[in-house]
């Protein structure tokens, strides 16, 4: 991997989702998901259907889960879904950890002066705020594209918005995810991808997009970042 004295290389920009990617925010988003069905009069979805559809915006994992557009009901839920993912988090103690190592792995990342971090997620933009604040990790990221600004994923707006923003060029960009929204959002965009399989979406799905790597641990990410920056080395 390059290090920071390299300050004339071209920049690159790398976007990581969050729920799965950078925080264990399963049992958070799944329990919010059960109990807001259930307050607007449905059946709580499974674990798995759940999982399945975390990285969605949150109207369309809502439809994706059984409910149909048009009667108000993916609204109802939306608002159940949100108030209830506040509660749980800081009135009943469920937390959003980081995942173990990539606190140092991002300011690592952040020290390489060609290196731009950005955040591309399905969570709202307020969430993502709050979790930033707090970790402290506002800082390390120059832009933060959220579905309260963009389409859902797959579809490949975070990202292009990430690159204007940003003005750097799809072939120095790298999208990061533990989804095959992930990976379909980033071969839509002709931009590189990594898997993470410590996230909710299996080896296999997240093979269907041909991403240029899938990683098991952070130390194996960090190798796969350096390997599209600077192939060979």
């Amino acid at each position: 991997m390059p290090d920071s004295s390299s300050s004339l290389l071209d920049p690159w920009l790398i976007l990581f989702d969050c729920d799965g990617t950078l925080v264990d925010s399963e049992a958070l988003i799944v329990k919010a998901m059960q109990i807001a069905f259930e307050n607007v009069g449905f059946e709580a979805p499974t674990n798995q259907a759940i999982r399945s559809v975390i990285g969605l915006s949150l109207p369309l994992a809502i439809e994706a889960l059984g409910i149909k557009a048009g009667k108000g009901d993916i609204k109802a839920i939306g608002e159940n879904y949100k108030t209830g993912y506040s509660f749980l988090r800081d009135s009943q103690g469920l937390s959003e950890p980081l995942f173990e190592g990539i606190a140092p792995l991002l300011t690592e990342l952040n020290r390489v002066d060609h290196y731009v971090l950005g955040i591309a997620t399905g969570k709202s933009l307020k969430g993502v705020g709050s979790l930033l604040d707090q970790y402290q990790l506002h800082c390390l990221f120059q832009t933060i594209q959220t579905s309260d600004n963009a389409p859902s994923k797959p579809h490949p707006a975070m990202i292009t918005q990430a690159l204007q923003q940003t003005g750097i060029a799809k072939s120095n960009a790298i999208m990061i995810g533990d989804t095959s929204y992930d990976m379909e959002m980033a071969l839509s965009a002709d931009v590189a991808a990594i898997g993470v399989t410590w996230g909710h979406h299996s080896q296999q799905e997240l093979s269907l997009y041909n991403p240029h790597s899938i990683v098991q641990d952070v130390a194996g990410l960090k190798a796969a970042i350096g390997s599209i920056v600077e192939p060979g080395v």
